[in-house]
């Protein structure tokens, strides 16, 4: 009897070493050593299958202890997220299918929560909140696939940097910025400004909403 731990396991293999594009159904139940229609009495499709795997690699994670300050809460949250992403980038890709986030258990949601609700407690509305969230979910998803990507390239030979000078060959006169820059660009964008571009970016979005006033303050 095929086990979902099992099938969990196969298809982490699968992904590890072909990629999420690639996993089906027909492949996994090959690599299991079953029929596809043993897989079906535990999972209904690829989908299901993929939030199968995410839902249990979150649960595997240890969450960290958050603050009790809101924007500091909506930081450490959104740097658990990015790390988690980090580790397993082909989840970034899934997660930004329309709805696919909506589909994850609620266990699995507990860092979309702690950002929600810091920033409702920093004294955002609903609808602000959800803006909060969306806004670090773009940036961090962001971050990661290019470096998940440009990885790749590099893996591949493909890089631009790779073949020659990156920026060194410009016209000083039409881009006297990035020409000054030249060759160093791949260098100095390799740096890892993930959590000063998000303290930034929280502190871009939170403003708008002052934190309540404590009890007794005030007039």
């Amino acid at each position: 009897m095929t086990s979902r731990t099992e099938i969990v396991a196969a298809a982490r293999r699968l992904i590890d070493r072909d990629g999420w594009e690639k996993l089906t159904i027909r492949r996994l139940a090959t690599e299991l050593g079953v029929g596809a229609t043993t897989l079906y009495h535990h999972i209904r499709d690829k989908d299901d299958l993929l939030v199968l795997l995410l839902n249990n690699y979150v649960e595997q994670l240890e969450r960290p202890q958050l603050p009790s300050e809101p924007r500091d809460r909506v930081v450490a949250a959104a740097t658990a997220l990015h790390d988690a992403l980090a580790f397993w980038p082909w989840a970034a890709e899934v997660l930004t299918v329309d709805g696919f986030v909506g589909l994850l258990d609620e266990s699995a949601l507990w860092m979309v929560e702690a950002i929600v609700a810091g920033a409702h407690d920093h004294g955002c509305t609903q609808a602000q909140a959800v803006d909060v969230f969306r806004g670090i979910w773009y940036y961090t998803v962001g971050e990661i696939l290019v470096r998940a990507h440009s990885a790749r390239r590099r893996a591949g030979d493909e890089h631009p940097a790779d073949r020659g000078a990156f920026f060194g060959g410009l016209d000083a006169s039409q881009v006297p910025h990035l020409a000054a820059i030249g060759d160093r660009w791949p260098a100095l964008a390799a740096r890892d400004t993930y959590c000063q571009g998000l303290r930034a970016f929280v502190d871009g979005l939170l403003p708008h909403a002052a934190p309540p006033a404590p009890p007794g303050a005030g007039g």
